[in-house]
């Protein structure tokens, strides 16, 4: 936990602007990266559909992996917006919280597009080649990692945030 040597810290009413910045980047970037990859990889599997019916569920792991990177960014998601008190959210909490959506939002954007690009060529190479199949999984697993750390960097940054004991916050006075 991040220790403060005072019990008081500087409170913003832009702090939750950020934190629900990093929510809606957390969902909406692990969405996308989730959408292009089942796009993408789907139409190498509607390939394989027309020329070979039959390996047809075999290779639908990419879709399912590429779905998991969605899944991803909705629980750091969750995370963050069920952390956000209005009235007790300081500053370092919002800034945090953004890095951490767009920690795993980002990571899985980069995840989903390599899923999609691995999971089309590697059904179609499938199709030709059936011994292709395990280095086809173990690529697609590699591409599911890098979505998974951004998951596990996105966890740890959430836990290093202030506001797990008791503070006060201060807000900025307005001078007119």
């Amino acid at each position: 936990s991040f220790a403060m040597p005072s019990s008081d810290l500087q409170c913003s009413a832009s702090a939750p602007f950020f934190g629900s910045m990093g929510a809606a980047a957390a969902i909406a970037l692990g969405c996308l990266g989730a959408a292009y990859g089942t796009a993408k990889s789907s139409v190498g599997i509607s390939a394989v559909g027309v020329v070979k019916p039959e390996l047809l569920m075999r290779s639908i792991i990419p879709v399912v992996m590429a779905g998991i990177v969605g899944i991803y960014g909705l629980i750091v998601s969750i995370i963050i917006s069920t952390s956000m008190k209005v009235a007790t959210y300081p500053d370092a909490s919002g800034y945090i919280d953004l890095g951490a959506g767009l920690a795993v939002g980002l990571a899985g954007l980069a995840s989903g597009m390599c899923i999609g690009i691995v999971g089309d060529s590697g059904v179609r190479a499938f199709a030709s080649q059936p011994r292709v199949y395990v280095t086809l999984i173990l690529i697609l697993i590699f591409a599911e990692a890098l979505g998974l750390y951004g998951l596990i960097v996105a966890i740890v940054m959430t836990g290093q945030k202030p506001g797990t004991g008791t503070f006060n916050c201060l807000y900025p006075s307005v001078n007119n």
